[in-house]
């Protein structure tokens, strides 16, 4: 397909193309996830299960802030693409890199003096406290790969070439499995194992991700680019702070609730670890479609054809509903036996229970998250940034006040009965939003015909 089928074909035809590869890649990456919990929770214990959940939430907003900056700053980079200006498309690109580089290695250096301290303010039980550190430093070496790898892929995305970074995750996730596999069953690393697997997997896919980008970008004719545009820098900033502050709301809220679940004890941590674990898997697809039509409602601005948006919206619902009804046959059908690949047999029943009755419940609501990442999709690659930002924050809000008033009184439950209400309000709010027209008229830089 040429490469510019966002401006040019069928908005549902365009739309899976590009959004497929991306949710096969994320589907690969959850699936290292996974294999992380199910190693070290059927060969270690649960107690080093508990732990690896402990650090997931936390991890998980690094993750966030990396795939929402690239996204971001991504926009830029596909409204430059749409019009054909390639010189000033590789200044914005080559300084998100940079930027986002030396934010990773900020970050990277806080999280590993501070990581004990964080796990003892999220309240981790005692008795997995020094594993979830251990598993932290880890993970707070490998934080400039992670960061690479996750604003290179958004940058082939930006470009329309999503199948790329789908061929660099595969090999990434699979190499992982292989690692934690090799590093827990033969070596005995335990939770240190599947945190060094990942931060090798992902180091060597960032390197080969940078080189293939440099290889595509020389075959794009232009002048000779700048290696930092600062003046690139703000604008991009004004999309991607937002658009971390979108992606990031599910492990923020998830994190600052975690010291409610911490609190019930390490098993149901443990039962808790496996369910968010799943819905990481069963959220890939909704994901994969609200930041899919970022880049296509950004090229199609750049190009000049608003027209195209309303269409492409109604695409990605009818994706939405589909991805949805499948997340709820695998959680209404399957509870048992996704809590038993994580747990093994000789799981507690608390953790069993944990896990199952979470899935019984969430199955039916992942509509309201694919609608809510649709239209932020949407908003975001049109630079509407404003009501996108106060719909993430009354989602994040509601989730967390509701959650850690309710849960300690009425029991562990409530921290998920209360976020299909945070997600339906995001989505009403952004949709209020869109219906107004305002993204229609925004010009995010002058320069962009």
């Amino acid at each position: 397909m040429r490469n510019d089928y966002l401006i040019t074909e069928n908005p549902l035809k365009a739309l899976l193309y590009f959004a497929l590869p991306m949710i096969i890649g994320n589907f690969f990456q959850q699936t290292y996830t996974m294999a992380d919990s199910a190693i070290v929770g059927r060969y270690v214990g649960e107690q080093a299960l508990a732990a690896v959940g402990a650090s997931y939430a936390f991890t998980n907003i690094f993750i966030w802030i990396a795939i929402g900056g690239g996204i971001g700053a991504s926009v830029k980079v596909s409204r430059y693409f749409g019009a054909g200006q390639f010189q000033k498309m590789k200044e914005a690109l080559y300084t998100a890199l940079l930027a986002f580089l030396l934010l990773s290695l900020a970050l990277g250096g806080i999280g590993l003096w501070f990581s004990l301290d964080i796990m003892k303010l999220l309240d981790t039980p005692a008795n997995v406290l020094g594993l979830a550190d251990m598993y932290l430093r880890v993970y707070f070496l490998g934080l400039p790969f992670l960061f690479m790898y996750s604003v290179l892929s958004a940058m082939f995305n930006a470009l329309g070439k999503s199948r790329i970074p789908l061929f660099f995750l595969i090999f990434s996730s699979l190499f992982n499995v292989v690692l934690d596999w090799v590093l827990v069953t033969r070596y005995g690393l335990g939770v240190a194992g599947v945190a060094w697997a990942t931060l090798i997997a992902q180091g060597i896919a960032s390197i080969f991700s940078f080189g293939v980008l440099t290889w595509v970008l020389g075959h794009m004719s232009s002048e000779r680019p700048r290696l930092f545009a600062p003046e690139e820098l703000l604008p991009m900033a004004r999309i991607a702070l937002p658009s971390i502050l979108q992606q990031s709301t599910v492990s923020i809220g998830m994190m600052l609730v975690q010291s409610v679940v911490n609190g019930f004890g390490s098993e149901a941590l443990a039962g808790f670890s496996v369910a968010m674990r799943v819905e990481g898997l069963c959220v890939v697809p909704m994901s994969a479609i609200g930041n899919a039509i970022s880049p296509y409602t950004a090229q199609n601005l750049g190009a000049e054809q608003p027209e195209r948006i309303p269409a492409g919206l109604k695409a990605a619902f009818c994706l939405v509903f589909i991805f949805a009804f499948l997340n709820c046959l695998l959680m209404e059908l399957g509870s048992h036996s996704l809590s038993v690949f994580f747990l093994g047999s000789e799981g507690s029943p608390v953790a069993f229970q944990t896990a199952e009755s979470f899935f019984r419940f969430m199955g039916f609501f992942f509509c309201f998250i694919g609608m809510k990442m649709s239209v932020d999709g949407v908003l975001r690659g049109a630079g509407d940034m404003q009501m996108f930002t106060i719909a993430n924050l009354v989602n994040l809000g509601l989730r967390v006040s509701l959650a850690m008033a309710l849960a300690p009184r009425f029991g562990l439950p409530f921290v998920w009965y209360v976020v299909p209400l945070g997600w339906l309000a995001n989505f009403l709010l952004s949709g209020w939003e869109y219906r107004r027209g305002k993204w229609k008229g925004i010009k995010m830089d002058s320069s962009i015909r």
